[in-house]
């Protein structure tokens, strides 16, 4: 009989490990997977919103600030977690010189454990300056 209780205090333990594992593996993976997207994201947003023309006339690199926004949260609703509930917040764009300001933060789901509640916010900021050489060979 003693033999018994103790496979069920084994098997209850064991799920009480699996669980604490998933929960800790939802927070951690997107944590890291959230910020590497926000970085490329970022990045390539920026490219895409550079201002050519003005760039030919005075020689300066510039970005379009409309066009970067609409660049990046396109590219990156495609790039995410569709199960996941994000808010992107600019807190600073910079036409010339282009730097830029993204915060994003998502929450986890809801996981209830004896009786109470618990969900984490995770909050990613990347600050991006975009610099592009010369197009001089040295």
């Amino acid at each position: 009989m003693k033999e018994s209780y103790l496979g069920y205090w084994l098997i209850l333990l064991g799920v009480f490990i699996v669980a604490i594992m998933l929960l800790i593996r939802n927070v951690t993976a997107n944590s890291s997977e959230d910020y590497y997207v926000l970085k490329q994201v970022c990045d390539s947003a920026m490219i895409d919103a550079i201002d050519y023309a003005y760039y030919r006339d005075y020689g300066e690199v510039k970005i379009n600030k409309e066009k970067f926004m609409e660049n990046f949260l396109r590219r990156f609703a495609e790039s995410v977690s569709a199960t996941s509930n994000y808010k992107v917040l600019f807190t600073a764009i910079y036409e010339a010189p282009p730097k830029v300001s993204v915060e994003v933060t998502s929450k986890t789901d809801k996981y209830v454990i004896s009786s109470e509640s618990t969900d984490v916010d995770i909050a990613q900021r990347i600050d991006s300056i975009l610099e592009l050489g010369d197009g001089k060979a040295s």
